[in-house]
């Protein structure tokens, strides 16, 4: 039997704090979430609800604005991650080759771009002027080409062995047969990576919607909702939402707070990450091509 050294016991501690002290900021707040809303108010809530209740979930869904949010959000991640997953990659393919003699060029572009900005004005001024303010392309659309990610695709795209792409020339596959059928699947690992930041980046995005979706109530997200919530019950007391919640409590025996609304609307934006995050982490192990060509 091993033998357990002081090291291994300090260190298991200390990660086992770092993580409880990690979780339970979100544990509470599903605590509370679930907890009648003037009991909350009373403190000392902690792991479990003392008086439990579905009633603050209810209050979000009075009206249709949250279902819809959570529609558009669910929209906007999906279409976002295939769209840039698909064309970065794309992207990164055509200027890893060393045949294609602009390719410097047009790598030095991208990088440009990510230390030099136009600005929030002259970019709300060229989303107006092609058309898509109130619209759910200004959703997608900016975001289709991102230079980080696609240097992180093309320095893994890189370390592919170059004899894959040249046996399946010697056989008469185009560029785009050998990318769509040799490339994406060598490229698993680095394009769940890609997808998972991309998706993580367009669901808990919200200011562009306030920038550019502000008067479309059709195209608020499920992150833009939370923070009207928030920024309501911090300067009202209460938000719309909640209002209808105590005219229904009139009629009944409950009530809301912020406080419990805050919990609830922070729970069901959280949610949908983290339960697609433990699907996508087994492609993060890099290696997928080792073996498939012998030298």
């Amino acid at each position: 039997m091993k033998k357990v050294g002081l090291f291994d016991t300090i260190n298991t501690v200390l990660l086992i704090l770092i993580a409880f002290i990690t979780l339970y900021p979100f544990w509470n707040t599903i605590a509370v979430s679930f907890n009648e809303a003037l009991d909350s108010t009373r403190g000392g809530i902690s792991f479990l609800p003392r008086k439990f209740t579905t009633y603050n979930y209810q209050v979000l869904f009075i009206t249709d604005a949250i279902p819809r949010a959570f529609f558009v959000s669910v929209a906007r991640t999906v279409i976002n991650m295939v769209t840039s997953v698909f064309f970065n990659a794309m992207l990164a393919y055509g200027l890893s080759r060393h045949d294609f003699i602009l390719r410097r060029s047009f790598t030095f572009i991208l990088i440009l771009s990510m230390y030099i900005n136009a600005g929030l004005i002259p970019t709300f001024l060229l989303m107006r002027n092609l058309g898509m303010l109130n619209s759910f392309w200004v959703y997608i659309v900016p975001g289709i080409i991102n230079a980080f990610n696609f240097i992180v695709m093309r320095t893994y795209i890189r370390s592919l062995p170059e004899s894959i792409i040249e046996s399946a020339r010697i056989d008469g596959c185009g560029d785009f047969f050998i990318f769509i059928r040799i490339i994406l699947p060598l490229c698993l690992p680095v394009l769940a990576t890609i997808a998972l930041f991309v998706a993580v980046g367009s669901w808990n995005s919200w200011f562009d919607t306030l920038i550019y979706n502000s008067g479309n109530k059709n195209l608020h997200t499920l992150q833009y909702k939370l923070m009207e919530y928030l920024q309501a019950s911090q300067t009202q007391g209460r938000s719309a939402s909640e209002a209808q919640g105590m005219a229904m409590a009139a009629r009944t025996s409950n009530v809301v707070t912020p406080l419990s609304i805050r919990a609830a609307i922070t729970v069901v934006a959280s949610a949908p990450i983290l339960l697609v995050y433990p699907f996508m982490q087994r492609y993060f192990v890099v290696g997928l091509n080792v073996g498939s060509v012998k030298e």
